[in-house]
Order: structure tokens, then C-alpha cells, then sequence
């Protein structure tokens, strides 16, 4: 058994796990296969300690900030993901490393040969129509971005779970989608004090925002599908560091005879080859009303010296 990405070991985890553990044998490898995503790289230490007789692998480039401490202070007691077969015959992969000044952005990309499955950390993501299952649980978050004014009650029905659905896609994606228009603080504060609910998790009735009547274009266009796609904050402030790198590493990629693209975050699987990996890396269609903020973000973390300008090609 080999765990790529592991999330944390909660005791619901565990034993879906060990359902596995128990068809198909111990696990034998965990893979940390990001340098940057602190959501992947912060379980893992509790995750390892779970299963010590696992070797745990660590994507080259690992760092911190604000300090760049030492491995094995952040737990990551591992060895160095480099070439060959470490896994054995069944796994190829292959790593995207881009200097980003502060750290490097680094994503290994796992091939399994006989499901014909490619394994992404962050580089590649798709929508669903529908949200996911574990919102059954609690709806709360979907309902909240269902409403259009801070004073509206949504009641809770499939459609407006999925509008509210479609709207969380939308501020995943772009942070500031250009089918949103953040309402003044005054204008704010007195829809607020209208808001039937000021409790805490309903942000104290606060809901600062206003979409436009052709918003759900806006996420359709996004959806495509469930095509997989580039995010927007890889595509502008990541990817251009390093050209060069990432055709070679997409190319390299897109040797693999895979038929379905697992990712770590959203849709998954997703049904795609490695003509639909390519057209996600050369063709992107995202509107540019939609990235503007992403790129405004770019600007400024350029100005401040926190990122390092794109390289002239």
C-alpha cells in the first residue's frame, strides 16, 4: 500500500484505512509530494507516527517560513524524493520544481500503471455540478452563500445548496471573481443589523458581498464540464516563474497512458487523458474579469519583494 498526500489520521480515517490494510496488506510508503501546501505537509508528521513501518518520502525543496527550520523539527523524518523506481515497477513520477525566492513550489506527479491513474497535488483541479457529499452533514456553509442579501433566510433545498455551492467554487477559484462586488462597509453594517441571524457563525449577520444577475455564467463557463483546469493562482504567480520546467515536466507527464487525474483538492477522479492534461497547461480560457484580482495580487507581492517578477522569454 502506498498513501500519496495523506490527510489527517482521524479515527474515521484510520478505519477506512484499515479496511484496506486488511484486503491489501500494510502500508509500506506515504509521500509528501508538495514542498508549499501546508495543508498537505501539516498531517503528515501525526499521519507517519501512525504507521512506523512505512517509509515516508518528502518532495525535494521542503521549507517554512516565517523561519526555515530544519526537517526534522517540522517532523518530517523522511528521505528526499529523487529518480528511479522507489516504489516499484507499478509507480512512475515525475517533479516540477520552480524557485519562488522565499521557497520553491514543488508538486510530484505519480503515475499507477495498472489503473492507468495519475496522482496531482495542487496543479490541476475540477468542479462538480453538485457539492460534495460532506456538506450532508452540515449545510450551514451552502446556505450561507446561497443568499443574496444579508436579511434573507434560505431555505434548505437542493437548489439553493447548489447555488451556494457554485458561488464557494467561484471565491475558490479566483478569490475575487468579477461576478461579486463587495459592498461598502456602511452598507454592510446596516444590512447586518437587518439580518435575522448575528450570531458568531453567521459572521454576526455581516455578508459583505452583492452578485451580479449573470454570476451563474460565470461559474458555468468555470465548470466546463468538470474539465480539469489550472487554478488561476498557479497560473499567474507560480507556473510563469518557470516556463521552461513546466513543458518539461508537462511533456514528461503526458508520456503516461493514464485515463483518470485524482487530485487532492475537489472533483475526484476525474475522467481525463493526456491530451485533456495539456489542453489544461496551454489553453486556458479563464476570463480575464475573473483573475484580475489574482493578478492585482501579483503585482503587489512583486512591489513588496515577496515575489520575484516573471522571467523575460
Amino acid at each position: 500500500m502506498l498513501v500519496y498526500a495523506p490527510v489527517a489520521p482521524t479515527e474515521e480515517c484510520l478505519g477506512l484505512l484499515q479496511q484496506l490494510i486488511d484486503r491489501y496488506g500494510a502500508i509500506k510508503h506515504i509521500i509528501l509530494p508538495t514542498s508549499s501546501g501546508l495543508e498537505h505537509k501539516i498531517y503528515v508528521p501525526a499521519f507517519s507516527r501512525r504507521f512506523p513501518q512505512a517509509q515516508l518520502w518528502l518532495s525535494p525543496g521542503q521549507w517554512s517560513f516565517p523561519l526555515n527550520l530544519p526537517d526534522r523539527w517540522l517532523g518530517l523524518e523522511g528521505e528526499t524524493i529523487g529518480g528511479g523506481h522507489p516504489w516499484g515497477e507499478e509507480f512512475d513520477h515525475a517533479t516540477l520544481e520552480i524557485d519562488l525566492g522565499q521557497g520553491k513550489f514543488t508538486e510530484v506527479a505519480v503515475y499507477h500503471r495498472p489503473t492507468r491513474t495519475l496522482l496531482l497535488t495542487d496543479l490541476v483541479i475540477a468542479f462538480s455540478l453538485e457539492p460534495p457529499e460532506i456538506f450532508s452533514i452540515d449545510p450551514f456553509p451552502l446556505l450561507f452563500h446561497s443568499r443574496d442579501r444579508a436579511d434573507e433566510i434560505p431555505v434548505d433545498t437542493p437548489l439553493q445548496r447548489r447555488k451556494g455551492w457554485h458561488r464557494i467554487a467561484l471565491f475558490a477559484t479566483y478569490f475575487r471573481p468579477g461576478a461579486v462586488e463587495a459592498t461598502s462597509l456602511g452598507e454592510t453594517i446596516k444590512q447586518a443589523f437587518r439580518a435575522p441571524d448575528r450570531s458568531g457563525r453567521n459572521y454576526w449577520g455581516l455578508y459583505p458581498f452583492r452578485w451580479q444577475p449573470n454570476w451563474q455564467d460565470t461559474f458555468y463557463h468555470l465548470w466546463g464540464g468538470g474539465r480539469p483546469i489550472v487554478a488561476p493562482i498557479l497560473q499567474e504567480l507560480i507556473l510563469p516563474q518557470a516556463p521552461y520546467q513546466v513543458r518539461v515536466w508537462l511533456d514528461r507527464v503526458c508520456q503516461w497512458d493514464f485515463t483518470q487525474i485524482i487530485p487532492c483538492h475537489l472533483k475526484a477522479p476525474i475522467g481525463a487523458t493526456a491530451h485533456d492534461l495539456r489542453q489544461a497547461f496551454e489553453h486556458s480560457d479563464l476570463p480575464p474579469t475573473d483573475t484580475k484580482f489574482v493578478r492585482e495580487l501579483e503585482t503587489l507581492l512583486i512591489e513588496r519583494g515577496i515575489a520575484k517578477p516573471r522571467p523575460l522569454t
